[in-house]
């Protein structure tokens, strides 16, 4: 899995995003080179990219990072480089509004205005409430990343549902992508940005606490540091980590930088996942985007093994850092086809939230892909780590023989490995459930769209195992599940984006037997992409769910967030986020396609971001908070 999965499309496809569709929404490349933007006189940014950039970047030239890669950096980077970096000769043929809009088209997010500042309301009255303690354990809600909210906590059932309307509206500026879940405590929501900004917004009224600049795109969810209401004076951290591989720790009050750290020294690896907060520990999962940078053929593909690194919280140390491949990747002698030089062992990144097991002091990951061949015995694993000092206690292998990269989906480029897929990550923070008999088990979904549930207790032995949809490179289970006290909540995508998938897709959420795997019930997922002819609309479920006692509440790739009976699966509410909103700041922002970003259920209200330029999703900036009647 990519850290961006549903950029894994065809190439024809990848090709008809970059060049058919800006990120402002320009109609498909017409005319030559000189076709020119009628609003503004200048050439459109389709045109540059032809003019300028394709006859490198599409692998035609080794060392020239694919076109692929550059959603993945952002337009900040890219304008950077055209206008003083590696790209600078290629830049002094462009105007500084040609170098602006390219950026902004290659990096699929509009830049902030020269000059002009961020059009935000900032809070006047009111302040960060110690009172308000936090509520729920990061990511996954729990330590064993559950997603299961109590009622007391949620302060919603079902019968509250139909009665819910926006509160407030919060634009994320310049995004097209709203990829991070928002995290409450203190009376405050923090919450991360494409662009890199993390927010700290009043969760009564939305206005603006303070914001922080980190160095590249924040989407994964913000990890409180606990307090309890006795401490007047306590000074909570707020940690997350970027798109760079840094992690921050910033005062939750105020938003001052405490410290910074870079948690993996590889140039591609980021941070995609929730950092996970226990006992002045942080546990950060890294992940890389060296899947991408693999589809260029003079790439010395590849050097990045993924792992979880633990960090002092006091002062940013790294107290061990465990690999999830245990061999160093070295240069094999060999050479592909392009001339580039072939490194192995590499990939199995790690995409999801630690699971943290305080009984048997352990930590729990689930890995993806190896970016070469051979694919090792770590890659589409679940694995075990001591809590102490982070050694490797077990895996479980799911799927053998994966080893994928981006260069074996345009083509079978150069570094594209043998094996050559399937593809099939484990992606989903594994759960840790206790069955009513207080026996406790692992659940594990992934994207083949096998569910099972292995025995802690036996180093991971396989209590069962089942198959409950078509699976596939976009298919199963692509960021999470939930788990109530009687229920598994496994949401089914089954995209399409082949045209090759074998067997019957079933988009859809779907509620197990935790002790047997048996299905209590299935809710196919409506298809409003259809019914209302939506643009690069898909029906799949790759969001997690979230839920609370009676309900689970569902988001889609379609942009609908949908709520269902825990106990018969039936629909009980839904609400579409494609449309215009306006916002606290007066601003008007827009939701779209939902990924990776489940929702936040807390004090009667339901928090979600939504928007998803990627992959010919339907792009959207725009955070949502929902209460009872609005109030």
């Amino acid at each position: 899995m990519s850290s961006v999965w549903g950029f894994r499309l065809s190439f024809a496809a990848a090709c008809a995003l970059i060049v058919g569709r800006s990120a402002q929404g320009a109609p498909p490349l017409q005319g030559g080179p000189d076709a020119q933007d009628g609003a503004t006189g200048s050439r459109s940014p389709a045109v540059l990219y032809r003019t300028y950039c394709a006859g490198c970047h599409e692998g035609q030239v080794p060392r020239a990072p694919h076109m692929i890669y550059f959603q993945t950096i952002g337009p900040k980077t890219i304008l950077a480089a055209l206008s003083g970096g590696a790209m600078q000769v290629q830049g002094s043929a462009l105007s500084s509004a040609e170098r602006r809009a390219l950026a902004e088209f290659l990096g699929a997010a509009k830049l902030p205005p020269e000059g002009m500042p961020v059009n935000v309301k900032r809070c006047i009255d009111g302040a960060f409430d110690l009172d308000r303690v936090p509520e729920g354990d990061g990511w996954g809600m729990t330590l064993g990343n559950t997603r299961f909210v109590d009622g007391r906590i949620a302060g919603l059932k079902a019968a509250d549902l139909r009665s819910l309307r926006v509160k407030w509206a919060f634009a994320y500026p310049g995004a097209t992508r709203a990829r991070a879940q928002p995290t409450v405590a203190g009376g405050s929501v923090f919450v991360g940005s494409q662009d890199g900004t993390v927010y700290a917004l009043s969760l009564d009224t939305g206005c603006q606490r303070w914001s922080f600049q980190a160095d590249a795109e924040v989407r994964n969810a913000i990890s409180i540091e606990p307090w309890v209401r006795a401490q007047r004076e306590a000074t909570p951290r707020a940690f997350f980590g970027d798109l760079h591989g840094n992690v921050y720790a910033v005062d939750a009050r105020t938003g001052a930088l405490v410290w910074k750290t870079r948690a993996d020294e590889h140039p591609n690896a980021q941070i995609t996942a929730a950092p996970h907060f226990y006992k002045n520990r942080l546990y950060v999962p890294i992940s890389s985007n060296e899947w991408a940078a693999a589809a260029d053929p003079g790439y010395p593909c590849c050097s990045f093994r993924g792992g979880v690194a633990a960090l002092d919280t006091r002062d940013g140390r790294i107290v061990w850092h465990a690999y999830s491949i245990p061999q160093v990747p070295r240069a094999t002698g060999e050479k592909n086809s392009a001339g580039a030089p072939r490194w192995a062992p590499a990939g199995v990144p790690i995409w999801n939230s630690p699971t943290i097991d305080v009984k048997r002091n352990r930590l729990y990951v689930g890995t993806g892909e190896a970016y070469t061949s051979p694919a090792g015995a770590t890659s589409d694993a679940v694995l075990a780590f001591d809590l102490t000092d982070g050694h490797l206690l077990w895996s479980y292998q799911s799927i053998a023989h994966d080893a994928w990269n981006m260069a074996c989906f345009i083509g079978g480029g150069p570094n594209c490995p043998r094996e050559n897929g399937p593809d099939l990550d484990i992606g989903a923070s594994p759960i840790l459930h206790t069955l009513p008999s207080g026996r406790q088990l692992l659940l594990v979904g992934e994207k083949s769209a096998d569910v099972f549930a292995l025995d802690p207790d036996a180093d991971g032995k396989v209590v069962w195992k089942v198959r409950y949809g078509r699976g596939g490179i976009a298919g199963g289970v692509h960021w999470g599940m939930a788990a109530s006290p009687r229920s598994l909540f496994v949401p089914n995508a089954d995209t399409t984006i082949t045209g090759k998938e074998a067997g019957i897709a079933k988009p859809g959420l779907f509620a197990l037997e935790p002790a047997t795997g048996a299905i209590q019930w299935f809710a196919p997922a409506p298809n409003v992409c259809a019914k209302e002819n939506l643009p690069a609309c898909d029906a799949g479920y790759s969001p997690p769910p979230t839920a609370i006692p009676g309900v689970v509440f569902q988001p889609s790739f379609d942009g609908w967030l949908r709520a269902y009976g825990a106990a018969d699966g039936r629909l009980l509410w839904s609400f579409d986020t494609t449309r215009e909103f306006r916002t606290v700041s007066g601003d008007e922002a827009h939701g779209g396609s939902i990924d990776a970003v489940g929702a936040t259920v807390i004090d009667g209200r339901v928090l979600l971001s939504s928007g998803y330029l990627f992959g010919g999703r339907m792009p959207g900036n725009v955070l949502l908070v929902l209460s009872r009647n609005g109030r």
